[in-house]
C-alpha cells in the first residue's frame, strides 16, 4: 500500500516533464502506474474478515501515524478508484488530441493533478487514522479545485471550482470537529478500533453528524447538492473521474465504513434516510428538465448517490450489500457516459440535445457503447444496473432496520427509478436519435473523425456492466466480505434471475411509467412551471455568498478605517479588557513575586522605562524608533542577567536589524510627525500602552503562579542531550523536541517576505538584487546624475557596488570598514550555525547575523553591492531552505523513523578522532537559508528597489 502512494508520487512528481516531452501520448505511460496499483489490489484481495495493514510513524505525539487498513470495502473503492483512474488517464490521450502539451499549456499540471488525485483517493479509502483520513479527503478537495479550474480563463469555470472548494470545505471542517469528538471520546482515532467499539451518548451523537456533514457535503446530497452540477465546466475526464466514479463516492464510503458501528446512534438513520431520499428525487426532477448531456448525467450523478446513501447507510447486512453493488454499477455506466459525451462533445462541439440528430448514424459504435451504459443506468436486464436495482427492492421491501418506515422508502426508490428511465432515455434518443429529422443535425454532418482509440475505456466500462450482470456471483462474494461486518438484515445474494415477485414487478412498473412518460413529455410539458417549485439552491448559494461578502464589506468599514494606528488600537483595547475580564471572574493563585534579583536589572530596568518615556515624546521619528531599539536591548540584557544566553543573542540581532528595516522604511516618511496630531492622540496612546504592559505582566505572574506540578523545563537539558545529542537546550528544542513549531515559523517568515515584497514591487516578484553590470535597465535604474560632476573619494575602490554609488553617499571609513569586517562576521554567522547544537547559536542566529553582514554591505556600497555580495535570487533561497527542512521529515520517514526526529552519526577521522554529525543539523540549515533569503529578499525590497524609486527625486531636489 505504502508503495501504491509512493508510486503515484513519483508519477505525479514526473507528470509535467513527461508531458512536455511527449504531450498527450505521456498519459499512456501515466495511466500504468493506477493500472499496475490495480493488479495488486487483485492479487492481495483480502480473505472475508480478514485485512492487511501497514503503519509508518510520522507524529506519533499528535496521533498522526500513517496508519493503512486493505480490508474487504477499502478493496472495492480500490478497483474504482485505480481501475477507473487508468482507464481516465488513457482517454486524456485522445481527449486532448487537439490540445497537447505544446499548445495546451496547462496540461502538464492537469495530468500531474489527476494521477495525484488518484493516490490520495487510494490513500482516503485505506487510511485506519482519521486523521490521516481526513489529510487526503482535503487532499482531494484541493485537487478536485484545481482540476474543476482547469479552464481559468472561463469565469464559468472559475465560479465552478470555488464553489465546490467552499463546500466541500466547510464540510471538512465540520467533519474534522466530529473527529475529534469521537477520537477524544474513544481514545483512538483508529477507525478499525472506533467501529469495534463506538463511543454513545449525546457527545456521540453530535460528533457523528458532524462527521455526516462532510460526507453528506462530498457526495453533493442535499441541502449540499448544486456544487456537483456546477462543476461540469471541468474538462469531461475530470467529470468522468472525480464526479462520477471517485471523489463523489468519497461520501458513500465514509457512510459506508461507519455504518456497522454508528447506525444505531439516534441521529444516524433519520439523517441518511431522509436526505438521501430526498436528494434522489429532487435531483431525479431536476434530470429531466435539463438539454446539457452532462447537466442530465450530472443531476443523475445526485440522484443516485442518494439512494446508494440510503442503501449503505440505512444498517443490515443485506442492504449494505445492494448498496455496494448499486455503486460499483453506477461507477461503470456513469463513467462511461460521461466519457460518450466527451466524445460527442469533441466531435460535434456541442452538448445539447436540441442540436444532435442522427448521431447514432454516424457514430454506430459509439451508439452500441451508450446504449450498454444506459442499459445498466437504466436497470434493464441482464446488465449491473438491473441487478443492483432488484437487489435495492428486495432489501428495502424485507429490511428490519427501516421498519414502518420501509414501504415509504421504496414508493421513493420506485419513483426515483422512473425519472432515472426518463433521463436515460433523454441521454439516448436526444444525443443519437433521429427525431424525425430527415438528415443530420448541422452539428453531426460536421462532426470531426472519431479516433478509434477513443472509444476503448467507455467500452470496457460498458462491457463490464454487461459481464457482472450476466455473472454477478463473483462481485457478490467480493461485497459479501464487507457487508458481513454490517449486522442485521437477512442473507440475499446477487444474482440475475430471482424468480417472479414484488421486486420485478415494480422494475416492470418503473419501466413502463419512465418509458410512458419519456414519450407523453409532450403533455407533460404543459404542467412545466418556469420557477422552481422548491426553489434552486445554486440561487441560494449566490446569494449567500452575496450577502457574506456585504457583511464582510460593512464589518471591515467598521473595525478598519484605513488608520493603522486606529487598527491597533482596537487590537490592543482587546488584548487589555478580555484577558483582565477573565482573570477576574476565574480562579487565581496568589502569586510570589519578587521583583529584582540585582541591582543590575534595577538599572537596565530604569533605562528601558526612561527609553520608553522618551519614545512617547519625541517628534522625531528616528530617534523615537532608535528608543526603541533601547528597549529592545535593555530586554535581551535582562534576558542574559537570568542565565539565558542564546535568548540574550537572538534578541540582540533581531532588534539590530529591526532598526535597519525601521531605517530604510523610514526614508520614504517625513523625518518628523505632525504636532498636532501627536498632541491630540499622545495621552489616550499613553494610556493603552501602559494598559497593555500591566495587562501583559499581571498575566505573566498570574500564570507562573498557576503552575501546580513540576515544570517541564527542568526535564529539558537531560531530554535534549539525551534524545537531541546537544548540549544546548534551546537549540535543540528548536530543531528537534519542537521542530514542528519552528517548521510553522519559518513559513511564517516566508509569508513575510512574500508580503514585504507584494508591497513594493508591481511585478516581477522575486530576482537577484541589481548588480554593476545590470546598470540601465528599467528594473534597476539609471546611474546618478552627480556621478561624474561631483568629486570622487579616490582612485582606490574597496567595494566594487560603489563605484556607481554618488560619491556625496560615500565613506570610505566605512567601505574599509566593512571590507575587513564582512569576512569575520561571515565567519561567526558560520561558527554560530555550525556551534549551536552545543553553545549559543545556531540556525536562526547565523542566519541573522549573516543578514546583519549583508545589511552592513549594502549600506556600504549601495543597492549594486548587494548583488555583487550575493548574486542569488531571494526566492530559490527561501525555497531551498524550506525544501531541506521539509525534506528532513521525509528523510526520517524513508529510515523508519518520526518525522523531524534527528539521529546521531559518529565518524572516525584520522587525527581529528571521532568526529559527530547530528542530522538536525540538516534542518538547521534550511534555518538558515530561510533567515538569509528574507534578509535579502527584504534589502532588495525596502532598499535597492526604494533607491530606484527615490533617485529621481533625489535628482529633481538638487536640480532645484
Amino acid at each position: 500500500m505504502l508503495v501504491i502512494l509512493l508510486a503515484h508520487a513519483v508519477a505525479t512528481a514526473l507528470a509535467p516533464l513527461l508531458v512536455h516531452r511527449w504531450g498527450r501520448l505521456a498519459f499512456y505511460p501515466l495511466a500504468l502506474v493506477p493500472l499496475a496499483s490495480l493488479v495488486w489490489v487483485v492479487l492481495n484481495w483480502p480473505a472475508a474478515g480478514g485485512a492487511r495493514t501497514a503503519e509508518v510513524s510520522w507524529v506519533p505525539e499528535l496521533s498522526m501515524d500513517i496508519s493503512l487498513r486493505f480490508d474487504a470495502l477499502a478493496a472495492i473503492m480500490s478497483v474504482l478508484v485505480l481501475g477507473i483512474g487508468a482507464l481516465v488517464l488513457f482517454y486524456c490521450a485522445d481527449y486532448f488530441h487537439h490540445h497537447d502539451g505544446h499548445t495546451e499549456k496547462r496540461l502538464p499540471s492537469f495530468a500531474a493533478e489527476l494521477v495525484a488525485f488518484s493516490g490520495a483517493m487510494f490513500g482516503l479509502v485505506t487510511s485506519d487514522n482519521m486523521l490521516v483520513l481526513y489529510v487526503f479527503w482535503e487532499l482531494t478537495t484541493v485537487l478536485s479545485f484545481l482540476l474543476v479550474g482547469h479552464y481559468a480563463e472561463r469565469a464559468t469555470s472559475r465560479r465552478a471550482a470555488t464553489q465546490a472548494l467552499l463546500v466541500t470545505t466547510f464540510g471538512g471542517l465540520a467533519m474534522l470537529v466530529g473527529i475529534i469528538v469521537l477520537g477524544n471520546m474513544a481514545g483512538t482515532y483508529m477507525l478499525s478500533e472506533l467501529i469495534s467499539a463506538p463511543p454513545t451518548g449525546a457527545a456521540a451523537s453530535v460528533g457523528v453528524v458532524l462527521v455526516l456533514v462532510g460526507a453528506l457535503s462530498k457526495s453533493a446530497i442535499v441541502p449540499m447538492h448544486f456544487w456537483l452540477p456546477g462543476a461540469m465546466a471541468a474538462p469531461t475526464p475530470v467529470s468522468a473521474y472525480l464526479h462520477a466514479a471517485a471523489m463523489v463516492k468519497a461520501g458513500v464510503y465514509l457512510i459506508a465504513r461507519l455504518t456497522p458501528g454508528f447506525a444505531d446512534l439516534p441521529p444516524w438513520r433519520p439523517t441518511v434516510i431522509t436526505l438521501g431520499v430526498l436528494t434522489m428525487l429532487l435531483a431525479g426532477w431536476r434530470a429531466i428538465r435539463e438539454y446539457d448531456l452532462k447537466l442530465i448525467l450530472a443531476f443523475g450523478t445526485v440522484s443516485q448517490l442518494g439512494l446508494i446513501t440510503v442503501m449503505v447507510g440505512a444498517g443490515g447486512k443485506d442492504m449494505m450489500l445492494a448498496g455496494l453493488a448499486m455503486l460499483c454499477a453506477h461507477a461503470m455506466f456513469k463513467a462511461a457516459l460521461f466519457m460518450v459525451v466527451g466524445i460527442i462533445d469533441h466531435a460535434t462541439g456541442t452538448r445539447d440535445i436540441r442540436r444532435l440528430a442522427w448521431l447514432g448514424t454516424r457514430s454506430p459504435a459509439l451508439y452500441v457503447i451508450a446504449i450498454g451504459a444506459v442499459a445498466s443506468l437504466a436497470a434493464l436486464p441482464p446488465f449491473l444496473g438491473f441487478v443492483a436495482k432488484e437487489a435495492d427492492f428486495e432489501t428495502v421491501l424485507h429490511s428490519p432496520t427501516l421498519g414502518a418506515a420501509a414501504p415509504f422508502v421504496l414508493a421513493a426508490i420506485a419513483v426515483g427509478s422512473v425519472f432515472t428511465t426518463v433521463y436515460s432515455l433523454r441521454v439516448l434518443v436526444g444525443a443519437f436519435g433521429r427525431k424525425g429529422l430527415p438528415k443530420p443535425s448541422r452539428r453531426v454532418a460536421e462532426m470531426h473523425r472519431i479516433p478509434t482509440g477513443f472509444f476503448a475505456a467507455p467500452a470496457i466500462l460498458a462491457a463490464a456492466g454487461l459481464v457482472f450482470g450476466l455473472w454477478p456471483d463473483r462481485l457478490d462474494s467480493m461485497l459479501d466480505g464487507y457487508a458481513d461486518t454490517v449486522p442485521g438484515g437477512e442473507e440475499y445474494h446477487l444474482a440475475l434471475w430471482h424468480g417472479l415477485g414484488l421486486p420485478l414487478l415494480l422494475s416492470v412498473v418503473v419501466l413502463a411509467a419512465g418509458t410512458a412518460m419519456f414519450f407523453g413529455r409532450a403533455r407533460l410539458r404543459r404542467w412545466r412551471t418556469v420557477r422552481q417549485p422548491l426553489g434552486n439552491a445554486d440561487h441560494i448559494y449566490d446569494a449567500a455568498v452575496r450577502k457574506l461578502d456585504l457583511l464582510s464589506v460593512r464589518l471591515t468599514a467598521i473595525t478598519q478605517r484605513g488608520s493603522i494606528p486606529a487598527t491597533q488600537s482596537a487590537i490592543l483595547t482587546t488584548l487589555v479588557v478580555v484577558p483582565a475580564i477573565a482573570l477576574a471572574l476565574g480562579a487565581r493563585n496568589n502569586p510570589d513575586l519578587a521583583l529584582w534579583d540585582s541591582p543590575l536589572q534595577v538599572v537596565v530596568g530604569l533605562v528601558i522605562l526612561a527609553a520608553a518615556l522618551g519614545a512617547m515624546v519625541m517628534r522625531n521619528r528616528l530617534a523615537a524608533v532608535l528608543l526603541v531599539g533601547v528597549t529592545g536591548y535593555g530586554c535581551g540584557a535582562i534576558f542574559a542577567f537570568h542565565g539565558a544566553p542564546d535568548l540574550a543573542l537572538t534578541q540582540f540581532l533581531v532588534e539590530t536589524l529591526m532598526l535597519v528595516i525601521f531605517v530604510l522604511v523610514l526614508r520614504t516618511l517625513p523625518a518628523e510627525a505632525d504636532r498636532t496630531h501627536i498632541r491630540r492622540y499622545r495621552w489616550p496612546r499613553a494610556v493603552l500602552a501602559l494598559a497593555v504592559g500591566a495587562t501583559v505582566t499581571t498575566l505573566g505572574v498570574y500564570a507562573m503562579a498557576a503552575r501546580s506540578g513540576n515544570p517541564i523545563a527542568a526535564l529539558i537539558p537531560d531530554a535534549a542531550y539525551e534524545r537531541g545529542h546537544g548540549a544546548n537546550a534551546v537549540n535543540v528544542l528548536l530543531v528537534d523536541i519542537r521542530a514542528w513549531d519552528t517548521m510553522g515559523e519559518i513559513m511564517v517568515l516566508l509569508v513575510a517576505a512574500t508580503g514585504v515584497a507584494s508591497m513594493v514591487f508591481r511585478h516581477r516578484r522575486f530576482g537577484i538584487a541589481p548588480r554593476v553590470s545590470d546598470v540601465g535597465q528599467p528594473d534597476v535604474g539609471r546611474l546618478p546624475a552627480s556621478l561624474n560632476n561631483s568629486p570622487g573619494i579616490g582612485d582606490i575602490t574597496w567595494l566594487r557596488g560603489s563605484e556607481l554609488r554618488d560619491p556625496r553617499h560615500r565613506s570610505l571609513v566605512l567601505e574599509v570598514a566593512t571590507r575587513i569586517i564582512f569576512p569575520l562576521i561571515m565567519v561567526l554567522s558560520a561558527y554560530f550555525f555550525f556551534a549551536g547544537h552545543n553553545t549559543p547559536g545556531g540556525g536562526f542566529a547565523g542566519g541573522l547575523t549573516a543578514g546583519l553582514a549583508l545589511v552592513l554591505r549594502y549600506l556600504a556600497g549601495g543597492r549594486y553591492e548587494l548583488g555583487e555580495t550575493l548574486p542569488l535570487d531571494a526566492g530559490k533561497i527561501l525555497g531551498a531552505g524550506l525544501c531541506l527542512s521539509a525534506g528532513t521529515a521525509l528523510a526520517s520517514l524513508l529510515v523508519g523513523a518520526p518525522a523531524l526526529s534527528s539521529a546521531l552519526i559518529e565518524i572516525d577521522v584520522p587525527v581529528l578522532g571521532t568526529v559527530k554529525f547530528v542530522t538536525a543539523l540538516l534542518f538547521d540549515l534550511g534555518v538558515y537559508l530561510v533567515v538569509v533569503g528574507l534578509v535579502l529578499d527584504v534589502l532588495r525590497s525596502l532598499g535597492a528597489r526604494i533607491d530606484v524609486e527615490m533617485a529621481p527625486k533625489a535628482d529633481t531636489v538638487r536640480a532645484r
